[in-house]
């Protein structure tokens, strides 16, 4: 009999960390592991500690406790050692919006998983087909888009490369449907369908309002009870954080308002650090 690898001892030393998932008293149909402790893992992490255990990793310590104060009572764990999503059956990325460091998140997780274990990305805007390809495991991989705040939008935008299976597809619908999110599957396009039409729309709202001369607070209003829309766009920029939008509207090919780049160099980055096109202190 070969010895067993590191790999191997990983998963069995970490079977108590996520052995819970498959108890019965929970509805969730995977052992759930989120890599990334900003504003989207800790939500969907929070979400989905309503239905069943989950772990989430933070790559250092400091990172973790921050994520613990958002997550507070909920019950989802924070670990920040890989090997403690070894037993994960099913993996959310939701590091920063950078196909390299994506890439590097992947190399160092997938060693420790299981072979039937299906990774996916929180992508907002980056193809999953380039991701998939940079992964070791291209027919159980997937677009996972949930959207900010994780709580309350009932959408997850699904996106799978070519080469994933049919089996991969099931239980990528079954976990988002036990999560009591509508999954649609969409195409793998830049943006996909919510922000490929969303973030020009905001970008012109950024733009009027610098050459309106109108208080962002007014222009929000009007799109509020004038459109019927529950935030309005400039809000809703901070709420994405200024970062992000610029990141997605440049790879979706839209233009990016130069004032949002000027935001950002000044680091009013939203409503994560408090300032950006609005106050939030």
């Amino acid at each position: 009999m070969a010895a067993a690898g590191p790999a191997t001892h990983a998963r069995a030393a970490c079977g108590t960390l996520l052995a819970a998932l498959t108890d019965q008293s929970t509805n969730l149909p995977e052992r759930l592991g989120i890599i990334g402790s900003g504003t989207i893992a800790c939500g969907l992490a929070k979400t989905a500690a309503q239905h069943g255990e989950v772990a989430l990793f933070a790559r250092s310590e400091s990172s973790a406790e921050r994520a613990r104060g958002k997550l507070g009572e909920c019950g989802a764990e924070v670990v920040t050692e890989l090997e403690e999503l070894a037993e994960a059956t099913f993996i959310v990325e939701a590091v920063v919006e950078e196909e390299d460091a994506k890439l590097e998140a992947y190399r160092a997780i997938e060693p420790l998983l299981g072979d039937d274990t299906i990774l996916t990305s929180s992508t907002s805007s980056l193809s999953i087909t380039a991701l998939a390809e940079g992964s070791t495991r291209p027919d159980r991989f997937a677009g996972f888009h949930v959207f900010n705040p994780v709580d309350r939008m009932k959408l997850i935008e699904l996106v799978y490369p070519p080469t994933a299976s049919e089996e991969t597809r099931r239980r990528v619908q079954a976990l988002s449907d036990a999560l009591g999110k509508t999954g649609v599957e969409v195409p793998d396009t830049p943006g996909f369908v919510v922000n490929r039409l969303l973030f020009p729309y905001l970008f012109d709202a950024v733009r009027f309002w610098e050459e309106s001369g109108l208080e962002p607070e007014a222009v929000d209003t009007c799109m509020r009870f004038g459109a019927g829309h529950p935030l309005g766009p400039l809000a809703l920029v901070d709420l994405v954080g200024i970062d992000v939008s610029i990141a997605i509207g440049e790879s979706i090919g839209a233009d990016v308002p130069k004032k949002l780049y000027d935001l950002a160099g000044e680091g009013r980055l939203g409503r994560k650090v408090k300032t950006g096109i609005l106050n939030y202190g």
